[in-house]
């Protein structure tokens, strides 16, 4: 066997046992959620629509080299979107690769980007009531995310608290590109209700804000935008550190999802550097920004860096943390990440267990 191909293979004795962070449910249509709105908001859908704060609306800002940024195996023959079918998700993701728990992220017919405050409201709580009759309770290994309205700061309060104490919610789910930087106090009502119902934030790429995708203005190619999402990370989490919000909540836990690893030890580097040279304008700041990253950000790994060699990927991981790192698939998009081949890395049994299994069992306390 060769290198390349002992890197790729676990070793044959595995078993896998997986907590997937990251899978994208869909809807066949607007009228699986009806059932759960009120008449007026169902009317609303049918006259007005949905309005996204988007030159283009309901239209993704660039086209995708596959729709839906979907798997071409992805599509249920029966028929809908992919990842709109529970028994291909079975089939396809949670029985063969050996899925334990699987958190849903629903990204379409995003809530919080609604330019109708109230519908957006409105549409939180009939997604988040969808979540759990139509996947969770047909599927024990699946857990539900809180969607807010984040614009909406009371009613995104508000929602929390109606299900922080329901079990099948693991998680708060914010899509970043907002009005304003999520540091911003605006948003601060929302974490700090996060921190009382003990449930994480977990800030997914995505979201439409109406303002170019990129700090250098709208991209030409679909490759920049996909890039981007990067960038945007970078920001947030930059806003979140400088801003006071972890000072100020210091039991605050955010989760950064699909946003790539490689930059984190360079950004809190650099954070440090200017805060040890600036940190006269940002007096509320206590400690320099890498331990407050350190301490309260944790980190998906898909896409998953493919650094030159193992060694590269195996220090990336130790200067971020190995306990920071949660498992995700991304499924059922495109460039979803199978795991039984995403770490290019000859990990040890424990080392992969850790990275599969073991951090986001201790981190959602499901252990």
């Amino acid at each position: 066997m060769s290198t390349i191909e002992m890197e790729r293979s676990p070793p044959a004795k595995y078993r896998l046992r997986v907590i997937d962070c990251d899978i994208h449910p869909a809807m066949t249509s607007w009228t699986e959620v009806h059932p759960y709105l009120e008449k007026r908001w169902i009317e609303h859908l049918s006259v007005y629509g949905s309005h996204l704060r988007h030159a283009f609306s309901e239209a993704l800002s660039h086209p995708r080299m596959s729709p839906d940024a979907a798997r071409i195996d992805a599509y249920p023959d029966e028929g809908g979107p992919p990842g709109s079918s529970l028994e291909l998700m079975r089939k396809q993701h949670l029985d063969p690769n050996g899925v334990q728990v699987g958190m849903l992220i629903p990204l379409r017919w995003n809530p919080g980007s609604q330019r109708n405050l109230d519908f957006g409201a409105a549409l939180t709580r009939a997604m988040n009531t969808w979540q759990v009759e139509r996947w969770v309770k047909q599927e024990a290994r699946l857990r539900a995310s809180v969607l807010v309205a984040q614009e909406d700061t009371e009613a995104a309060v508000a929602e929390i608290d109606a299900r922080g104490g329901d079990p099948n919610f693991t998680q708060i789910l914010i899509l970043p590109r907002t009005d304003e930087p999520l540091g911003r106090r605006r948003y601060w009502p929302i974490y700090e209700a996060a921190v009382r119902n003990n449930l994480p934030i977990t800030i997914h790429v995505g979201g439409t804000n109406g303002h170019p995708s990129t700090g250098g203005g709208w991209p030409s190619y679909y490759m920049e935008e996909h890039h981007a999402v990067a960038q945007t990370m970078q920001a947030v989490l930059t806003s979140l550190v400088f801003e006071g919000v972890f000072e100020r909540f210091p039991k605050l836990r955010v989760v950064i999802m699909e946003g790539g690893l490689g930059w984190i030890p360079s950004l809190s580097a650099r954070m440090d550097k200017h805060w040890s040279r600036l940190r006269s304008e940002v007096p509320h700041l206590k400690r320099p920004p890498s331990e407050y990253v350190r301490e309260n950000v944790w980190f998906s790994t898909q896409p998953m860096e493919e650094p030159g060699s193992a060694a590269e990927l195996i220090d990336l991981f130790d200067r971020i943390g190995w306990d920071r790192l949660l498992f995700s698939t991304d499924y059922p998009h495109w460039d979803f990440d199978d795991p039984r081949y995403a770490f290019k890395a000859n990990l040890s049994e424990a080392q992969r267990d850790q990275l599969l299994y073991a951090n986001s069992s201790k981190f959602y306390g499901l252990g």
